[in-house]
């Protein structure tokens, strides 16, 4: 393909489709220039082929992380740190992930620390000296999206068998089904659209993941360049930072129903006159109202579900994707009952916007009040959420 050239870059115009040597802070490259984009990125054609090297965008949001690729002084401190944990975030990056491929970054997020641990030059060791028994470790919650591949991928690779594991894409799907009175969706969600969904992450997080992508797509080979480009590892520490902290959103919104119900429990006879207790034994089965009001509050949720969601012929709720891109409310509504928006899952996300139908896209900020409607039409004080 001939260069393509960039406005925005006069002073660069002049050497596409020309050799050239780039200097960064993580190294030299050389290449013939083929491409330069507004955000400065540029694509270079080198004997081994076409290499992107992206440019961090500009409101990245910078947080501090560690890289590991020898066994020499970090190592060390880092798998100890690990093992004083309870709750982890894993994410690993490389290609084909599963059995068949091959794993080159491991991300591990701490609340305190994100360590990047270079597998593709630590090698197989990395878990025989001691990440295999975090890992492994019953004690330590390790939180994944969508844990098949990786899973497989450590068993038949490294013979670490992972346990203990939090899936935020399952507990995104029991959610959706909590909400919705429950009804599944007919489609799960990828990482970044569970991110999006009950993180709101700003918008430097999607410039960064469609820069990984574009990365991926145009040379997956990118996972094995070293040195690595410093921009990219800001996108792997960040994916396993908002990763740990989907997990609090997740639990906290899975928890919900049972916290309002022991509210409820708490109050049930301490808010009152207490004569009915002497009467009341304690050994007494019957379902208490708290708990039967419950059943009422999901029977509305149901109703709502299926005005709000189309149905497939499987009885599934059509469930939108998240798209990254602004439109207007009438965009966004209209949108919502077509099939259309139902992107397959493995479809590259390039563009954002939140769909204000999708029960999901709210409920970090809005399934509480939803909720506390409901629950009013079923008695007039609740602490029902």
């Amino acid at each position: 393909h001939p260069p393509s050239r960039d406005l925005g870059h006069p002073r660069l115009g002049a050497a596409l489709g020309r050799p050239v040597r780039l200097t960064v802070r993580s190294g030299a490259f050389e290449g013939v220039l083929q491409h330069l984009s507004p955000d400065r990125s540029l694509l270079l054609r080198t004997g081994r082929g076409r290499r992107w090297y992206p440019s961090a965008p500009e409101e990245e949001e910078k947080i501090e992380y560690t890289v590991i690729d020898c066994f020499q002084q970090k190592f060390g401190p880092a798998v100890l740190h690990l093992k004083q944990q309870r709750v982890v975030s894993v994410v690993g990056e490389g290609v084909n992930l599963c059995r068949h491929g091959k794993l080159s970054w491991l991300q591990i997020a701490t609340k305190s620390h994100i360590f990047l641990f270079d597998i593709f030059l630590l090698g197989p060791q990395a878990f025989k000296n001691g990440l295999q028994m975090v890992l492994e470790d019953k004690n330590i919650l390790k939180v994944i999206h969508d844990c098949r591949w990786i899973s497989d991928c450590l068993f038949h690779q490294y013979s670490v068998l992972l346990c203990n594991v939090f899936d935020t894409q399952v507990a995104d799907v029991l959610q959706f089904s909590m909400v919705t009175g429950g009804y599944f969706p007919h489609r799960i969600c990828t990482l970044q659209e569970c991110l999006m969904q009950h993180l709101k992450i700003p918008s430097k997080w999607d410039a960064l993941v469609k820069c990984r992508q574009e990365v991926a797509s145009e040379n997956p080979d990118i996972w094995f360049l070293r040195p690595f480009p410093p921009s990219l590892l800001q996108a792997l520490a960040l994916k396993a930072m908002y990763l740990l902290l989907v997990h609090s959103s997740l639990m906290d919104n899975l928890m919900s129903d049972l916290t309002a119900v022991v509210n409820d429990y708490l109050n049930a006879y301490r808010n009152g006159s207490g004569d009915h207790l002497r009467s009341t034994k304690p050994t007494c089965t019957e379902l208490p109202k708290e708990l039967c009001q419950l059943a009422g509050v999901q029977k509305l949720r149901r109703e709502k579900a299926v005005k709000d969601y189309r149905m497939n012929e499987d009885g599934l709720l059509i469930r939108p994707a998240v798209k990254i891109n602004e439109r207007s409310d009438a965009q966004k509504d209209a949108a919502h009952r077509n099939d259309g928006d139902c992107l397959p899952p493995n479809e590259a996300v390039s563009q954002t916007s939140f769909n204000n139908q999708d029960l999901l896209c709210q409920e970090k900020n809005e399934n509480q009040n939803q909720v506390a409607s409901l629950w009013e039409n079923l008695k007039p004080a609740s602490n029902w959420l």
